[in-house]
């Protein structure tokens, strides 16, 4: 099974940051909460905190991941993907499009106007709940 972790990072205005998936990747054109793979022999809240500063450029305490869900999918490849998903409130940085085309702040409601990877789509309703 593939895990991946992915940040909900929430700004003081009740927006969510959202990347878009470059050219080359699945889901190229995408929108997706920043985040990524778990390699091996590592926690998920550390990949997390390693996946925000490679694609994003800040820097995220541990103490400051919430985990919030989860949802599942099959991955590009075949195998099953579960998708675990944190709340993120507090960093270091302003976030920068490292490895993506684009970043929007966007409210929770407006989540569902854009494309998403499947695996995404099941998490915007404990947003708009939460923020």
């Amino acid at each position: 099974m593939l895990i991946v972790t992915a940040a909900a990072m929430v700004d003081a205005d009740g927006r969510v940051l959202v990347q878009q998936r470059p050219e080359g990747k699945a889901f190229a054109g995408f929108w997706e909460f920043p985040g990524g793979k778990l390699e091996p022999g590592e926690t998920p809240e550390a990949a997390l905190i390693r996946e925000l500063s490679e694609e994003l450029g800040i820097d995220v305490e541990r103490a400051c991941l919430a985990p919030a869900c989860f949802a599942s999918d099959v991955a590009g490849d075949g195998r099953p993907m579960l998708l675990l998903l944190y709340v993120l409130r507090k960093w270091r940085g302003v976030p920068k499009p490292i490895e993506a085309t684009a970043l929007r702040w966007l409210r929770p409601v407006e989540l569902h106007r854009i494309t998403m990877p499947p695996a995404d789509k099941p998490l915007i309703g404990l947003l708009e709940a939460l923020v």
